[in-house]
């Protein structure tokens, strides 16, 4: 009898001890898995899950999700990968955020600011990456260009405003107004509109402008300005590019000019210029960074990434356009331009 019972004092020590045993390694398994408070992605294998979410669907955003997607694939070819579209709705961007969060992603991607704000204002654990933001201090993402956040870095797409102006006014030199159609409810727009003016009004000429808040109200806009306006410049404003193609039709048959910022669209729409990113190359980058915090990378430690690559830039020219609306393209421009339309 006393046999028996050591026998089963044994069996319960010898189990008590491969309780603590458990513990202790499931303790530490949860602190080497910690590392989103240091704005690390948690370690993954080589199946992670990541969600990317775009605002709106247009050729710039969906060039640059194209370049996400590959270059996260190139590195984890088994990735789980959830492309969801917030088809111009922030509600329905803070509902992809929660959708992402109850997925427990292992990084999150935001294209264009509000479903950028939407995913880090919802995963305030989880790392997520911004691409085509133009100013993400301004949007209160990061606070400062130089380093990311806890949580949070990406690519910008802060456009080369100057240039994109200077191309509209070699192709109207004429002009003296020119007009300007954004979201007056996107921060990045309105910030990008008061650069425009002041750079319009610093070379003397008028800046006018009409303001939406869904991509149903750009034609509507854009008919205000014909007969006010002797040109006509687009940002990278998401809201006016979901509709580019009414945008585009109503310029032609007004033959007024029309120079973008996004040469993406400038290849499928009939556009008269566009200067500005190639949103694949940057999608690219954007991709190679979700790459680096999957594999361990804190965010912190990877400032905002802004386009220099010349490859990363483009200047698209339709000749077709010009024909059209009786412009006459300079011959440096065209040799210039990394795309040419028509002839």
């Amino acid at each position: 009898m006393k046999r028996i019972m050591n026998l089963a004092r044994l069996s319960l020590i010898a189990a008590g001890i491969m309780v603590l045993a458990t513990l202790t390694a499931c303790g530490a398994s949860s602190s080497a898995g910690s590392g989103t408070g240091s704005g690390a992605a948690k370690k993954v294998s080589d199946e992670p899950k990541i969600g990317v979410a775009k605002i709106v669907a247009h050729p710039a955003l969906d060039a640059l999700e194209k370049g996400i997607v590959e270059e996260i694939t190139a590195a984890f070819p088994r990735a789980k990968i959830d492309l969801q579209n917030a088809n111009g709705e922030p509600a329905t961007a803070s509902q992809i955020a929660q959708k992402f969060k109850v997925d427990k992603v292992d990084v999150a991607v935001g294209i264009a600011t509000p479903t950028a704000m939407a995913l880090a204002n919802v995963l305030t654990d989880i790392p997520v990456i911004y691409s085509a933001v133009t100013d993400p201090v301004a949007a209160g993402l990061v606070a400062s260009y130089d380093k990311g956040g806890e949580h949070i870095t990406g690519t910008s797409d802060l456009p080369p405003l100057e240039g994109q102006i200077d191309t509209l006014l070699a192709l109207a030199p004429k002009a003296k107004r020119i007009g300007h159609i954004y979201n007056a409810g996107e921060a990045n727009s309105v910030s990008t509109a008061a650069k425009a003016e002041a750079y319009v009004k610093s070379k003397g000429l008028e800046f006018v402008t009409a303001t939406v808040t869904n991509s149903a109200e750009v034609s509507q806009a854009l008919t205000s300005l014909v007969g006010r306006v002797d040109g006509i410049y687009l940002s990278t404003d998401n809201t006016v590019f979901s509709a580019i193609s009414t945008v585009a039709d109503i310029c032609l048959k007004a033959k007024l000019p029309l120079v973008t910022a996004d040469p993406s669209s400038a290849e499928q729409v009939p556009v008269l210029a566009a200067v500005g990113f190639n949103y694949y190359e940057m999608g690219k980058t954007t991709g190679r960074i979700v790459v680096e915090v999957l594999k361990g990378k804190k965010t912190a430690d990877i400032p905002t990434y802004f386009a220099k690559d010349p490859k990363e830039q483009a200047l698209v020219i339709n000749l077709d356009v010009a024909k059209q609306i009786g412009v006459t393209v300079p011959q440096d421009m065209v040799s210039r331009a990394s795309l040419v339309i028509g002839k």
